[in-house]
C-alpha cells in the first residue's frame, strides 16, 4: 500500500497541491492524469523526496524499491546491453565480489544470492526488453554513444524497467517512442508484477495497461478503479450528481433566504426569520462543478480540392546521400480525400517519405507527380525549435499576413487553439502543448489541400489530442498521418501504410492486426511480415479499383462530412439549450423565455434526428458503392 496523505506543494510559488491524499493497493498499475501544468510530475518528484511538501506525508512499504528514468540519457562508449545490466547495482556488486571473494561461506552466500535474484538470466531478459524497445541483436552491441538522444532514452527506461522496482513511475515514457515501441510497453506494464503509476496522455496506454485512475484536478486527488474510458464515464455521472445537488440546494437556499429576506424586520416573525437564519447556516452549500474549457483546434479548409490522385510515384527512391536510397520502389498515389497513417519503426523512414511527399527532399530517381497548384502543410515535432523564442504568437502569424489588421491577426491565432492571454506571450513562454498548437497553425495557415502530421501530440493532454481528433475529422483536405498514438490513428484515418524494409506499401489490416503483429515474437514475427508482403502484390489491382471508387464518390462523402458537422453544431447547441432550461430560476423569471427555449430545443432535436437518419442513409450508400 503506498499512501499519500494531506500532501500541499509549491513550484516558484504557485500550489500545485493543496492538502491531496490517495492511496494506491499493492500492485496497482496507476495512470495519472490531469492537465498539462496541473502538477503531475511534481507529485512524483514529491515521492521521490526530490521535492520537500509544505505538509502531509507519503507512506512506502519500508525497503521497497523505487524506479524512475532518468532525465540524462546514457552516452558513455559502453554497449547498450553493458548499460542495462549495470543499472541492477546488487547484481554489478555480487558478480564484482564473486571474482575475488575467498571465503567459502561468503561465495555460498553470493551464488545464493545470484539464484535469488535469478542473476543468471539477467542478460537475456535485458536483452529481451532493448528488443522490445526497438534494438536488434547488432545495435545491442553498439555504444551509446552512436545513438541520437531520443533512442539513449530508451536505453534509459530500458534500464529502469530492469531493475524491476517494487514502485515503478514512468513520466510520459511514450513521448520518445514509435508506435512499435509504445504497444510493446503497454503489454510490459498490464503484464508487471509490482505497483506502476504512468503520467501519460496516450488513451490507448491508459485503457489497456492500467486498473486505475489518479486524477489530479483542482490540486486535489481522486482515485477511480477501472481504465480510462471507465473513468471518464464515472466522471461524469459523479459531476451529473454534482450539479444536481447543487441546483437543488441552490433552490433551496433561495426559499429560506426570500424567507428571511421578507420577515427579518417584523417582530411577529423573528423567531420564525431566525431559525430559518440557522438552517441556512447548518444546510452548507455544494461546490459547482469546474469545468477546464480546452480551446478547440482549425484548419481552415482548403478553397479547391484538386482533382485526384494528387500525389502519384512511380518507381521512386528517396535518400539523403547519392546512391545510398532510405526508401526505394515506391509506387503510390494519394487521392484527395485519403487518410493516411504512416506504420513502422523508428529509423524505418517514415519522416523521410514525409519530406519526400511535402518536397523537402527531392527523389533519387523515379517519378513524383503532384497535381497542379497542390498546397502542402507539413507539422514535425523538431520544429519546435524553429520558433522565434522572444516572438509571440501575434508576431509570428503576422508576417503572414502583413497587410491586414490587428483584429484579424488575433483571429487566426485564436483559430489555433490559443488563448487570448497567450496572444502576447512569447514563444518560448509558451507551454510544449501550445507551442505545437501554434506550429500547426502556421503549418496549415495556407489552408492546404494535403495535411502532413509527424508526431504531433508528443506536448497535447489528451482534450486537447481530443480536439486534434475534432480539427481533423472535420477538415476537408487528405491527411498523412505519423503518430505513436493508437487512438489518434484509429479516430482520424482509413488507410494504413507500412513503412519497412526499404519501400512503403499498404497494410490490409486494422490497427489490432498491427498490434498483433508488432508484440508476436521472433520467427512468428518475420513469417507474418513477409505474408502480408506476398499479399501486397495480389492486392494491387483492387487498391486501384478501391482508390477509383473513392474518387468517384467524392461528393457523397463531402455531403456525409458535411451532416456530421451539422449533427455536432445541433448536439452542442441541444446541449446548451438542456443546460438553461435545468435552471429552476429560469422558470420564475422569465417563463416566456423558458418557453422560446424548450420549443428551440423541440426544432433542433427534430433537425437533429432527421440528419442522423439521412447520414444513415448516404452512410450506408457510400459503404455499398465501395463494397460492390
Amino acid at each position: 500500500m503506498i499512501t499519500i496523505s494531506d500532501i500541499s506543494a509549491r513550484i516558484a510559488g504557485r500550489l500545485l497541491l493543496d492538502h491531496a491524499s490517495v492511496s494506491l493497493p499493492s500492485g496497482t498499475k496507476a495512470g495519472l492524469v490531469g492537465r498539462n501544468g496541473a502538477g503531475k510530475s511534481t507529485l512524483f518528484r514529491v515521492i521521490t523526496g526530490d521535492l520537500g511538501a509544505e505538509s502531509g506525508t507519503i507512506s512506502i512499504p519500508k525497503n521497497a524499491r523505487m524506479g524512475q528514468v532518468k532525465q540524462e540519457a546514457p552516452g558513455t562508449e559502453d554497449s547498450l546491453i553493458t548499460i542495462v545490466l549495470s543499472a541492477d547495482k546488487e547484481r554489478a556488486a555480487l558478480l564484482a565480489e564473486a571474482e575475488t571473494a575467498a571465503d567459502p561461506h561468503r561465495i555460498a552466500e553470493i551464488q545464493m544470492r545470484l539464484v535469488d535474484i535469478d542473476a543468471h538470466s539477467a542478460e537475456a531478459r535485458a536483452a529481451s526488453i532493448l528488443s522490445g524497445l526497438g534494438f536488434d541483436q547488432e545495435a545491442q552491441a553498439r555504444p551509446a554513444s552512436s545513438f541520437s538522444g531520443g533512442w539513449r532514452m530508451r536505453v534509459a527506461l530500458a534500464s529502469v524497467l530492469f531493475t524491476e522496482p517494487d514502485l515503478l513511475l514512468l513520466d510520459e515514457p511514450t513521448n520518445y517512442l514509435d508506435l512499435e515501441g509504445t504497444m510493446w510497453l503497454e503489454d510490459y506494464i498490464r503484464r508487471y508484477p509490482h505497483t506502476v503509476i504512468i503520467i501519460s496522455h496516450d488513451r490507448d496506454l491508459l485503457n489497456n495497461a492500467v486498473n486505475s485512475i489518479v486524477h489530479l484536478d483542482q490540486k486535489k486527488l481522486t482515485f477511480y478503479r477501472g481504465n480510462y474510458d471507465q473513468f471518464e464515464r464515472q466522471k461524469a455521472e459523479a459531476d451529473e450528481l454534482q450539479m444536481k445537488a447543487k441546483a437543488k440546494n441552490d433552490a433551496a437556499r433561495k426559499h429560506l433566504q426570500s424567507f428571511i429576506d421578507r420577515f427579518k424586520a417584523k417582530a411577529s416573525k423573528a423567531k420564525q426569520a431566525q431559525s430559518r437564519v440557522k438552517a441556512l447556516e447548518r444546510m452548507g452549500t455544494v461546490a459547482s462543478v469546474i469545468e477546464d474549457h480546452v480551446q478547440p483546434i482549425t484548419f481552415p479548409e482548403p478553397e479547391k480540392q484538386p482533382a485526384s490522385p494528387i500525389v502519384a510515384i512511380s518507381g521512386g527512391a528517396v535518400g539523403y546521400e547519392p546512391g545510398k536510397p532510405i526508401l526505394k520502389g515506391l509506387n503510390l498515389r494519394i487521392d484527395n480525400d485519403d487518410r493516411i497513417a504512416l506504420l513502422g519503426s523508428n529509423g524505418n523512414g517514415k519522416s523521410t517519405f514525409a519530406k519526400f511527399i511535402s518536397g523537402r527532399l527531392e527523389p533519387e530517381s523515379g517519378d513524383l507527380r503532384l497535381a497542379p497548384s497542390l498546397k502542402i502543410g507539413f507539422f514535425a515535432q523538431h520544429q519546435l525549435d524553429d520558433l522565434v523564442p522572444n516572438e509571440t504568437p501575434v508576431e509570428h502569424v503576422r508576417r503572414l499576413m502583413p497587410t491586414e489588421p490587428e483584429a484579424k491577426v488575433r483571429s487566426r491565432v485564436a483559430q489555433m487553439g490559443l488563448a487570448t492571454e497567450k496572444m502576447a506571450t512569447a514563444a518560448k513562454d509558451l507551454s510544449g502543448g501550445e507551442k505545437a498548437r501554434l506550429l500547426m497553425g502556421l503549418a496549415a495557415f495556407h489552408a492546404p489541400n494535403l495535411l502532413i502530421l509527424d508526431e504531433p501530440t508528443n506536448h497535447l493532454d489528451i482534450d486537447s489530442r481530443r480536439a486534434l481528433i475534432e480539427a481533423l475529422n472535420d477538415y476537408d483536405g487528405a491527411v498523412i498521418l505519423i503518430s505513436h498514438d493508437r487512438h489518434l490513428i484509429e479516430a482520424t484515418v482509413d488507410r494504413l501504410w507500412l513503412v519497412n524494409n526499404g519501400t512503403v506499401t499498404s497494410f490490409e489490416g486494422d490497427m489490432d492486426e498491427y498490434r498483433d503483429l508488432i508484440v508476436a515474437s521472433g520467427k512468428k514475427k518475420d513469417d507474418e511480415k513477409q505474408k502480408q508482403s506476398e499479399d501486397q502484390a495480389s492486392k494491387a489491382d483492387q487498391r486501384k479499383l478501391n482508390a477509383d471508387k473513392r474518387a468517384s464518390l467524392a461528393p457523397l462523402k463531402k455531403k456525409i462530412n458535411e451532416i456530421e458537422s451539422l449533427t455536432g453544431k445541433l448536439e452542442k447547441l441541444i446541449q446548451a439549450l438542456d443546460a438553461e432550461l435545468a435552471d429552476p430560476a429560469l422558470y420564475e423569471k422569465a417563463p416566456a423565455k423558458a418557453a422560446d427555449k424548450a420549443k428551440q430545443r423541440g426544432e433542433a432535436a427534430a433537425k437533429l434526428a432527421a440528419a442522423e437518419e439521412q447520414w444513415l442513409e448516404l452512410s450506408a450508400e457510400y459503404e455499398g458503392a465501395m463494397a460492390s
